[in-house]
């Protein structure tokens, strides 16, 4: 783990904090909130040494990130993705198109969530042309080029083709307004005949096969998504500790504080056991990632263990909300009381497809006993 980075993360975090509230309103992170990010150099963190990023492991991608999220989940999903969409554009795309998305190793690559059915592409020489919308783009306010797949009409069977385009090619419709999570700008792209260069392009040819992303990489994407909940539940349990060991007492008690309770100790320490408890989950999980050589594979019957993992350390942070929302009583979701943006953001977060847990029990149950196929197609 990088101590450089981690400090540099705490640094941060009353500036997120103090403008959590903003970003959530403003449906983007505030501008202060990505100044000090950008300062910290934490926008590069998956970019290479070599081209002016952090290079940094994924322990240390989850220790900064988790630290973020104390501040602001929002603005902690949104680095987190960036990186993880850093590496997967240097997948995808040719390596002038790579060396052209890292010239800027502080830009920030947002990406759709879906293939849209809104989208399709058409080839013509030298490349593809494109129109589509497609949602759930976190970051695509602050971003510089995104990445969006493009159903493909012209093959025997569907097919979908990979595009790297530049922000200045679409447009952002502001459409992403929910419980939790609401300042990652996660709105809608737009394009309308755009032409994306080939070397920008992820052709599904038979005669030149797209460039694939292996099962471990998408780890990044459910590492850098998972972490900020971390944080958020962390974020949390530093305001109900304040509370409880302060002047709070318990409703019609005879305790002058929370904290004179033995079962209201009681109740601090679980929820602060499953947050121990899921960051321990998740940096598990990406050590053994960064111990893989490069280009190394695990067995399906590991990848589905990692994403258990995984699934269990986002169940432990919605129940370690819940104790800390005990703990603090109804002022709690008061709209100026940061504790229920908190709650919300890891209400939202932790449903991130990544950690579906019924489709992952049903896999491993599959795996476990060897039923085939798995029903996860990103597996």
């Amino acid at each position: 783990m990088n101590e450089t980075l981690l400090n540099a993360a705490r640094k941060t975090v009353p500036t997120l904090l103090a403008n959590a509230a903003r970003t959530e309103r403003e449906l983007t992170p505030a501008p202060d909130s990505v100044a000090a990010v950008r300062a910290a150099g934490l926008f590069a963190l998956t970019v290479p040494r070599a081209a002016g990023g952090q290079e940094a492991d994924l322990r240390t991608l989850v220790e900064v990130l988790a630290e973020l999220g104390r501040g602001c989940p929002s603005t902690a999903w949104v680095v987190g993705l960036n990186a993880a969409n850093k590496g997967v554009a240097g997948l995808l795309v040719s390596d002038a198109a790579r060396g052209a998305v890292l010239a800027d190793p502080d830009a920030v690559v947002c990406a759709s969530s879906v293939v849209s059915r809104e989208s399709s592409g058409v080839r013509v020489p030298g490349g593809l042309r494109i129109s589509g919308r497609w949602a759930m783009a976190s970051g695509s306010e602050l971003a510089s080029s995104a990445i969006v797949g493009v159903p493909l009409p012209d093959g025997a069977a569907p097919a979908v083709a990979m595009t790297l385009v530049p922000l200045s090619d679409l447009s952002v419709e502001r459409t992403w307004r929910a419980a939790g999570l609401a300042g990652t700008s996660s709105h809608t792209l737009v394009a309308e005949d755009v032409f994306v260069p080939e070397g920008f392009v992820s052709f599904p040819d038979a005669d030149g096969p797209a460039r694939a992303i292996p099962p471990e990489s998408m780890f990044t994407g459910g590492l850098a998504a998972l972490a900020p909940m971390i944080g958020a539940s962390r974020g949390a349990r530093d305001l109900v500790a304040a509370a409880v060991s302060g002047g709070r007492a318990p409703y019609a008690t005879t305790y002058a504080r929370v904290a004179d309770s033995p079962l209201g100790r009681y109740w601090f320490t679980e929820a602060m056991r499953r947050t121990d408890s899921a960051m321990r989950r998740t940096v598990r999980v990406a050590d053994v990632l960064d111990g893989l050589p490069a280009g190394g594979r695990l067995p399906v019957t590991e990848r589905i263990e990692l994403r258990v993992e995984l699934s269990t350390a986002a169940r432990e942070c919605r129940e370690a909300m819940e104790l800390l929302l005990d703990l603090h009583g109804a002022s709690g979701f008061a709209e100026d009381n940061p504790l229920q943006r908190f709650w919300r953001d890891v209400a939202v977060g932790t449903r991130h497809p990544f950690f579906t847990p019924y489709t992952l029990a049903e896999d491993y149950g599959r795996l476990t006993f060897d039923v085939s196929p798995t029903v996860s197609l990103a597996l």
